[in-house]
C-alpha cells in the first residue's frame, strides 16, 4: 500500500510539472515569460482558475472546454501532463528517491518541451540546448556507470555526426537538410547519455523517422524532400536507451549469436 502511494504522488507531482511544460511549450517561440503572465484562455483570454488548472482532473471536469467561453481545449495538454507523470514515475522506479533520478526526469522534461515545439514550429530552442549541454556534462558526476570523458566524447559524436551529415548532404545537394537544432539536440543527449548512447540514439531515431515519415508523406502526397522534424525521434531514441538501452543491446547481440 505504502509502494502505491509513493507511486501515485509521484505520478502527481509529475503531472502537476507536465502543467508547467505545456506553458513552456505554448510560450517559449513566441518568446514570452514563462512565469507570467497566469494561464489564460487562449480564446477569450479570461485567466484561468486554480480549481480550473489541476492536472487531469480539471480537463475530465470540464469535459475539455473553457468554464466561460466554451471553446475547446486541445487533448494535447492532458497527453502532456500524462507524459510528465509517467516520465517522473519510470524514473524513479529506476533510480529510486535520488539525484540521479531528478537529472533524468528533469532531462526528460526538457525533451518533451523540444518535441512539442520541433512539431509545431519545426525549431529546437537554442535556450534549452545551449545551456543544456554543459549541465548534462555535470550531470555526468552523479552517474558512476559515465565517466566526464564519456560525457564529452558524447557531446562530440552526437553534434558532430549530425554536423558531417548536415555538411555532406549540403555539398551534395546545395540546399540545407538538417538544421542546426538538431545538432545542438544529439549534442546535449551525447553529453546526457555517452557515445554509446549517441549510437543506439541515432539508429532508433533513423528507424522510427522512418517508419512514421514514409506513410505521412504519401498521405500528405509529399516527395522525399518533405521536411520532417527529427527533435522528437532523437528525443525518443534517447528515452528509450536510459531506461531499455541494456537490455535491447543484449537482446540484439544474443539473437545474432543465436
Amino acid at each position: 500500500m505504502q509502494d502505491l502511494f509513493i507511486q501515485a504522488y509521484t505520478f502527481i507531482l509529475g503531472a502537476c510539472i507536465g502543467s508547467f511544460l505545456n506553458v513552456c511549450i505554448y510560450r517559449m517561440p513566441a518568446y514570452k515569460s514563462i512565469v507570467r503572465p497566469p494561464s489564460s484562455c487562449p480564446d477569450c483570454n479570461t485567466p484561468i482558475k486554480f480549481y480550473d488548472n489541476i492536472p487531469i482532473v480539471s480537463y475530465i471536469l470540464l469535459r475539455g472546454r473553457c468554464r466561460h467561453c466554451h471553446a475547446v481545449i486541445s487533448f494535447r495538454y492532458v497527453c502532456v501532463e500524462v507524459i510528465t507523470g509517467l516520465s517522473a514515475l519510470i524514473s524513479v522506479m529506476k533510480y529510486g528517491f535520488s539525484i540521479q533520478a531528478l537529472i533524468i526526469f528533469s532531462f526528460i522534461c526538457a525533451l518533451i518541451v523540444i518535441t512539442y515545439i520541433d512539431m509545431d514550429h519545426k525549431i529546437i530552442p537554442n535556450r534549452i540546448t545551449l545551456p543544456g549541454i554543459p549541465i548534462c556534462l555535470l550531470a555526468s558526476f552523479a552517474f558512476p556507470e559515465l565517466s566526464l570523458k564519456d560525457a564529452v566524447l558524447g557531446l562530440i559524436a552526437g553534434g558532430g555526426s549530425l554536423f558531417m551529415i548536415a555538411w555532406g548532404y549540403k555539398a551534395i545537394t546545395k540546399k540545407d537538410g538538417m538544421g542546426g537544432g538538431d545538432i545542438k539536440l544529439l549534442a546535449m543527449i551525447g553529453a546526457m547519455i555517452g557515445w554509446q548512447g549517441v549510437v543506439f540514439t541515432i539508429y532508433v531515431a533513423s528507424a522510427l523517422g522512418t517508419v512514421v515519415g514514409l506513410p505521412l508523406m504519401l498521405a500528405k502526397r509529399k516527395n522525399m524532400k518533405y521536411a520532417i522534424p527529427f527533435g522528437p525521434f532523437l528525443s525518443i531514441g534517447s528515452i528509450t536507451y536510459i531506461f531499455f538501452g541494456t537490455r535491447v543491446i543484449d537482446w540484439y547481440f544474443h539473437t545474432l549469436q543465436g
